[in-house]
This record gives C-alpha cells, structure tokens and sequence, in this order.
C-alpha cells in the first residue's frame, strides 16, 4: 500500500516535516526526482525509455501521473540553482522564522496552492480547452488551467490556486497565474507571499518518463525580486491516483511540535 489509514496519514507528514524533512526524499517519490533537475545541471536527463508522445495535432502529450519533487515540499530554497538565495525581504524572513508547523493550512487540510505540491502523485489530464492537474495528496483536489483564453480576468477573486492561463512555445507549455490568496505557505519551512503573487510555469516533457519545469515567481511584496525554481517529476506508471480525504478524523495537528528544524536557527 502506498500510505496509512487517512486517519493517520499526516502524522506520519507532519512528523517527516518537522524531523526528517532535511534528509529523505517525499513520499511515493523516487530517487531520481528529488535533488538536483537536468536544468540546474546545464545539460538535459538522460532519457531511459521512448520518445516524448505526441497528441493527434502534434502537440506534446503531457498527461500521465507525475511524482512529486520534494524540492516544492519542504524548503523551496533547494529548488534554487546551487549558490543562489532567495530574496526574502525583512519581513517575510522573520515571519518565516516564527511560523510553527503545526499553523501550516496544508497540515491542517488546505490547499497547497502554487507552486507548493504536496508529498503524493498528481496527474496530468489534458482537454481541447483547459488542462486539469489532479492531486492525490491532502485534500484530494484540482486545478485549472485555461487553454481557450488569453488573458485574466481584471479583478480576479483571490483564491488558493489562483486564475491560470497558459499557450505552448514549441514543445513547452507556458502556464500563466494571478489572483492568488495570501493564506498558504510555500513550503513546510514557513516561506510566505502575498496576493502580489504572479506564477510563470513552463512545463516541457523530456522524453516518455521525464518532466522538467521552471517555475517563476514574482511577488513584490514579500521577495526584492523574482526567483526561478526548478523541478522535475518521473512518470509512474501501474497505478492510479488514490483517495485521500485528510478533513475526515484528522489527527495530525496535535502531534506536530515544535518549528521546522530548518529555521530554528535561521534561513537556509
């Protein structure tokens, strides 16, 4: 089985978030997900199966069900490439210190928004209008993504995973997002943003088993400049996305202690 009862589960999470966060890769997450993406080293992954599949019309076939990386899980400093720092701004690095783990809303059964994921598979279902990305983790959500518009709407309502556009530059789809709330963290760290949050995705399908993607934020109100993360998912194939209802008997908030050992001390 790939997790406990849902009763449990995010104890188990929540226990990974403020112990061990720093050392073992997300759940359901393979080795080749985690560390370092085919970006950050300057070259591209090494293909281990077929050529990237195609739709009828030619475009790159995205869907399938992705790994997560858990370098969009517990601190999205490592997601940087080696050597840079995230611009955090005075305000944003001391609230980042204070927040305690178990004030995290994707450990009390929230949304994790964008570009946060969460330690479980997503799946990738493209239509001829939107694209849906369907994860398995926390609360067993959706988001959406608009191919049939070009723009957003002018005063957006804010929300968790806020108004997604997006258009394919070759090969690679360009996911545009705004409107977002300010309520979820980026991370199990604590990082912040505000409703300021603009979200530029790229998303290119390397081969059959491999997903690169470049995730810009800019957020001018609580970083001094926009910053890249860099991310990569393996396709898993043989299973399914399962149910996971974590508002149901949710034990887990009780067992959370304590702050991330990541900012006891201060920031990566």
């Amino acid at each position: 089985m790939r997790k406990l009862d849902k009763g449990i589960t995010l104890v188990v999470v929540g226990a990974m978030a403020a112990v061990l966060a720093t050392s073992l890769p997300a759940l359901g997450q393979d080795d080749e997900a985690a560390p370092v993406t085919a970006k950050q080293k300057g070259k591209g992954a090494k293909a281990k199966s077929g050529p990237t599949p195609r739709t009828a019309d030619g475009k790159v076939d995205l869907s399938g069900i992705w790994s997560p990386d858990r370098n969009f899980i517990y601190d999205i400093s490592d997601s940087l490439k080696p050597g840079d720092k995230l611009p955090t701004q005075p305000w944003a690095e001391k609230l980042t210190r204070e927040r305690m783990s178990k004030d995290d809303p994707e450990a009390n059964c929230l949304p994790t928004g964008v570009p946060r994921q969460a330690p479980y598979p997503w799946q990738i279902v493209p239509s001829p209008t939107r694209i849906f990305f369907l994860f398995e983790g926390n609360i067993h959500s959706y988001r959406q993504i608009f191919l049939d518009r070009t723009s957003h709407p002018s005063d957006p309502n804010p929300t968790w995973y806020g108004d997604s556009i997006a258009k394919w530059d070759g090969d690679s789809l360009v996911v545009d997002s705004v409107g977002f709330n300010d309520l979820f963290w980026f991370d199990f760290a604590g990082h912040p943003h505000t409703e300021k949050l603009h979200v530029t995705e790229r998303y290119t399908r390397l081969d059959a088993d491999h997903l690169d993607y470049e995730t810009v934020v800019d957020d001018p109100g609580a970083y001094t400049r926009p910053f890249t993360m860099y991310g990569h998912s393996t396709l898993e194939t043989g299973t399914d996305l399962m149910e996971y209802i974590c508002n149901e008997n949710n034990k887990d908030v009780k067992h959370i202690l304590g702050k991330d050992p990541r900012n006891q001390l201060g920031l990566n």
